[in-house]
Parts: C-alpha cells; sequence; structure tokens
C-alpha cells in the first residue's frame, strides 16, 4: 500500500508573510439539513466544535466546521480519522437524506500568516476583507485569482485556504506572489 503525500509535501515559503501547506489533514464533505438535530449533534461529536452559523467556521487545530452552503459543511477532522468519520455519519444520519463523501485526498490546505495575511488574501479574491466586515472565524468559499477556493481567519494573523489539490502548486505561488509584492496599506488606519 501506498504512503499518503499531500499536496505540496509540506512547502513553506517564509517571510514576513509565511505561506506554508498545512500537510495531510482529513475533510469530509456533508450535504443535507443542516438543522436536522442528528446532523449538527454528529459534527459536533466529531470535531468538538460549535455548529457553524452561516458564512463561518469554527475550528480548533485540525478539526472543525465550516459553513459552506445553505446545506453543505466542511467537516475537518484528523487525516487519519476520515475514512470512519464518514462511517460514523452514515451510521448516525441512516434513514435521512444526506451525502458524507472523503475529500481529504482532493483537496489542499495552505496557511497563510502575518501581519498582512489580510492583505495578501484580498488582493486575490473578490470579498471585503476590511477587519469591520471580516473577522477571526468568518469563511468565504470564493476564487483566488483563477482557482475555485475556500478559506478562514483563524485569527488576525493567519488564514487558512482550502483549493482543489490539482491547483494547489498553482494556489501556493499566487499566495507567495502576493505575500512578497508586500503591504499596500489599504487596512491601515491614520495616525
Amino acid at each position: 500500500m501506498s504512503e499518503a503525500i499531500s499536496a505540496l509535501n509540506g512547502k513553506m515559503a517564509a517571510g514576513e508573510v509565511t505561506v506554508r501547506e498545512a500537510g495531510l489533514r482529513g475533510m469530509l464533505i456533508l450535504r443535507g439539513d443542516l438543522s436536522d438535530k442528528k446532523l449538527r449533534r454528529v459534527c459536533t461529536e466529531l470535531t468538538g466544535a460549535k455548529f457553524p452559523e452561516q458564512g463561518q467556521a469554527n475550528c480548533d487545530g485540525d478539526k472543525g466546521l465550516c459553513w459552506m452552503s445553505p446545506d453543505e459543511l466542511l467537516v475537518l477532522v484528523p487525516y487519519a480519522e476520515a475514512a470512519q468519520a464518514v462511517a460514523t455519519v452514515e451510521t448516525a444520519l441512516s434513514g435521512t437524506h444526506f451525502l458524507a463523501e472523503n475529500v481529504s485526498d482532493a483537496r489542499a490546505v495552505i496557511f497563510v500568516e502575518g501581519a498582512f495575511c489580510r492583505e495578501v488574501i484580498a488582493k486575490l479574491a473578490p470579498v471585503d476583507l476590511h477587519p469591520d466586515t471580516f473577522q477571526p472565524g468568518d469563511f468565504r468559499r470564493t476564487r483566488l485569482g483563477q482557482v475555485a477556493a475556500a478559506f478562514w481567519m483563524q485569527d488576525d494573523d493567519t488564514f487558512a485556504v482550502i483549493c482543489f489539490r490539482s491547483v494547489a502548486e498553482y494556489t501556493f505561488d499566487l499566495l507567495v506572489a502576493s505575500a512578497k509584492a508586500g503591504r499596500v496599506g489599504a487596512f491601515s488606519t491614520p495616525d
């Protein structure tokens, strides 16, 4: 049996803003009625995370829940637990209408960390990232450059970006180029 490797094999570009691949991450797409109590319960039991509101991500380490759409969640678990997490969801939601799929090997997670990480993302995504409208815990599904991506702000100096594995190198290089271009001062406050 072959050994799993992440899309970018731990690639990192350090600077004033660091861009680094997160490594292997367990990810499930779960589609269904997000108001269903059984669905909410199994998700929170798997992750220990509070069920997210619209446009939110509740994540801690390699576990979390991200609101993707009115009927879709991204469930984050340790990579080694992803297959079992799907089985747990299937058992808990038996008899209801849902879809649970392990997408761990089809996605990549990239962290953007540093004092102007907000600007790095803002240069690439058609999203209002002003601090008044986008705070830690906020989640968006959008585009970065020419590719589909999603991201959330973990804290004031960290974004997590999710993209398809097939475009991970492009996404990484795009984020690095945005970071190397430096600050533009879009979110700085006057002295």
